[in-house]
């Protein structure tokens, strides 16, 4: 089996269950570190002679981070292109057994059995805070309605304040989030990179909790201690 990932999370999922599958990533695949094979550009722009000049018998992709046009150029080509869909937590487990199972997998690895164990055993929260999670800046945009991350701040306890925003990554001026006044901001460092000196300074007197974006939106073997990461850097952003 020859495979070709355009999902950085799924290609960690695939490189740690079926070693030797991948021949093709994106170059923004960063786990596992050592993985040695071809990059074939981005995950919006990926480059697609590259694809094909690699004879993958699978591409892997995902509805939200791929453009449907590539996957149908792919597809045109006669490639078999696997299209995954991941909203909430229960149904990333769903798609990643169906990838690893489309890749090869004889066996369901045990990181998914660990990572599926440790979201089932969350406590039921005594108290949930509210939260704002910029995912960029300049613009300012921020989690939605129906997204994998606010799913995964939801099992954590921690109720996201526009959830039930009519888009999925609204624009919101900076005055706007502050105004929410949420009792924490969370910070990831991807896509776009907050750090300590690049995004707190934007909240004054607000709890800034720096997150790692693999943890938040990632789902692939990142899953099994990212209730336990999560949850420590948010309690410490509210101390």
């Amino acid at each position: 089996m020859r495979v070709v990932s355009l999902v950085p999370s799924l290609t960690e999922a695939v490189a740690r269950s079926v070693p030797g599958a991948l021949v093709g990533v994106t170059d923004w695949c960063t786990h596992p570190a050592d993985l040695d094979v071809a990059r074939v550009g981005g995950t919006k722009n990926p480059k697609l002679d590259r694809v094909l000049a690699l004879t993958p018998d699978l591409v892997i992709a995902n509805e939200e981070e791929n453009r449907e046009p590539d996957l149908a150029a792919l597809r045109e080509a006669g490639v078999e292109v696997l299209v995954t869909e991941v909203r909430d937590v229960p149904q990333a487990f769903g798609e990643l057994a169906r990838v690893l199972t489309a890749c090869g997998a004889r066996t369901r690895p045990r990181w998914l059995d660990e990572a599926e164990s440790a979201w089932q055993a969350l406590p039921e929260p005594s108290y949930r805070p509210t939260a704002v999670v910029p995912i960029w800046r300049r613009p300012w945009m921020v989690l939605g309605r129906d997204t994998f991350a606010g799913d995964v701040l939801a099992r954590l306890g921690v109720d996201h304040v526009y959830a039930t925003h009519p888009e999925r990554y609204p624009r919101i001026l900076i005055d706007d989030l502050n105004a929410a006044a949420p009792d924490v901001v969370v910070l990831p460092d991807e896509p776009y990179r907050f750090t300590a000196d690049d995004g707190p300074e934007a909240f004054p007197g607000l709890p800034c909790a720096l997150v790692s974006g693999r943890h938040l939106t990632w789902y692939g073997p990142s899953l099994t201690e990212a209730p336990r990461l999560l949850t420590k850097a948010l309690r410490a952003a509210r101390r």
